[in-house]
């Protein structure tokens, strides 16, 4: 027997994730590989569209998360009135970098260096630690809130 997937309280959230009975999606992404390995890459729900293009936030984070002052590195969308949705990078760094414009334009350059560069962050703001569970989940909603009227 087929058990359908419910989200607790949340009819359209459901409604939302249903394709057919008993065939449902959770938003994530991935590819299949030449031998049959699925490679997850982000989840829908966090990509960012800009200017018609979407770009994954977790391709954006490995390219900064490499940076010798990066320590932990959240990427998401803010709005942007000319592309519908820009870049956006908050940066913990390490204990021994200062945060600074010099910085934030290095960062943005290392990305550009590394990926096209309309997927480099347009801005980078610094924190002196990322919000986070007890488990170590990154609760990204609460830093994308505060650019979202």
């Amino acid at each position: 027997m087929v058990q359908d997937f419910e989200y607790h309280q949340d009819e359209a959230k459901t409604a939302s994730v249903h394709q057919e009975p008993g065939l449902f999606t959770m938003g994530d992404i991935g590819s299949l590989d030449e031998d049959g390995y699925l490679h997850l890459s982000d989840r829908e729900i966090d990509m960012i569209i800009s200017g018609g293009v979407n770009i994954y936030p977790a391709e954006v984070e490995q390219a900064l998360g490499d940076h010798e002052l990066v320590q932990d590195v959240a990427v998401f969308g803010i709005p942007d009135e000319e592309f519908g949705e820009q870049v956006k990078a908050v940066v913990e760094l390490t204990p021994d970098a200062a945060a600074s414009e010099e910085v934030a334009k290095a960062l943005i350059d290392y990305c550009r260096g590394r990926l096209a560069h309309f997927k480099a962050p347009k801005t980078v703001d610094f924190v002196d630690a990322l919000p986070r569970t007890e488990t170590g989940k990154l609760q990204k909603r609460q830093l994308r809130d505060r650019y979202w009227p």
